[in-house]
């Protein structure tokens, strides 16, 4: 089968793959406004816009914006607590889990090198964080073709996975409060990146040695060479730039396991988010200080 054919193939299989993690939603009339009661306990409302058959809070609204705070800077939240057990104890709280409402359904990309253990962690993070799914484009892929990726390198080439590898980032990066990781390359099309730019991107720096400790061994496609170790450190170069402009950078190195890795990427994130908050909390913040009524 040519490369044109198949990818049509392709493609129809991933649009019923995309369906089956789709949401489910409920269309309203297009530019319809609506007002959304919260529980008499709460007495407040929130004001639900419509359009184009998506809902979305005004996110300046008391109800929107929940006031979770960096955990981290609040030492009372990491204290040990004792869970009732003689000689075990626990934190009070999982950062990770106040990352949700500090994210307000904002996805988080992991971006890094085959092997930097971007599923591993992501997958970590998400469990924890309990309100986000983790979603693997790479494991996508080989769903929605039936096919491994070294199948697809070798039968359809590299410039055929990479257009199938773009469809699957189309179909994910529509959803939100997901946790996603990326294979290795695909940041480097340009039409990749600015979807990226729809969430939060936190790249895994790993490395190379420590990647070909972990990876030896594999059938990774772009590794079948002479001298694996120096392609590796060759593609990383020839991606770091583009790996670099993520939000948040994470180093990981090889004493690290998966939760380690993880509690450094919740951290990290934590902190970007304090040092970027959105310009609608910025002008209320000016305005209460200005003694305005927001």
């Amino acid at each position: 089968m040519t490369t044109l054919p198949r990818l049509a193939l392709f493609l129809a299989f991933l649009l019923g793959t995309a369906l089956s993690f789709a949401p489910s939603t409920s269309l309203y009339n297009r530019h319809a406004v609506l007002i959304k009661s919260i529980p008499t306990a709460e007495r407040s409302t929130v004001l639900v816009l419509s359009a184009g058959g998506f809902e979305w809070e005004d996110p300046t609204s008391d109800q929107a914006d929940p006031g979770v705070e960096n955990p981290f800077k609040n030492p009372d939240l990491l204290k040990p607590a004792d869970d009732g057990k003689e000689g075990s104890s626990s934190l009070k709280v999982d950062p990770a889990r106040l990352l949700s409402p500090r994210l307000q359904g904002c996805n988080l990309y992991f971006i890094g090198m085959m092997g930097s253990g971007k599923s591993a962690v992501g997958d970590a993070i998400a469990r924890r964080m309990g309100t986000y799914n983790f979603l693997d484009t790479d494991a996508i892929l080989e769903r929605a073709t039936g096919m491994t990726i070294p199948q697809i390198f070798e039968e359809e080439g590299e410039p055929a996975f990479r257009d199938v590898e773009a469809q699957i980032l189309d179909s994910v990066h529509a959803h939100v409060r997901c946790v996603i990781a990326t294979g290795g390359g695909l940041v480097m099309r340009n039409q990749n990146w600015s979807k990226l730019q729809s969430g939060l991107v936190v790249y895994i720096n790993v490395d190379s040695e420590t990647i070909m400790k972990r990876i030896e061994g594999t059938d990774r496609p772009l590794l079948q060479t002479d001298n694996p170790l120096e392609t590796l450190t060759s593609l990383m170069e020839e991606r770091r730039e583009r790996y670099e402009q993520a939000d948040v950078t994470v180093e990981v190195t090889a004493e690290m396991d998966v939760e380690m890795a993880a509690d450094a990427c919740v951290r990290a994130l934590h902190d970007f988010i304090d040092d970027n908050p959105p310009a609608w909390k910025q002008a209320k913040a000016k305005a209460q200080a200005d003694g305005l009524d927001w």
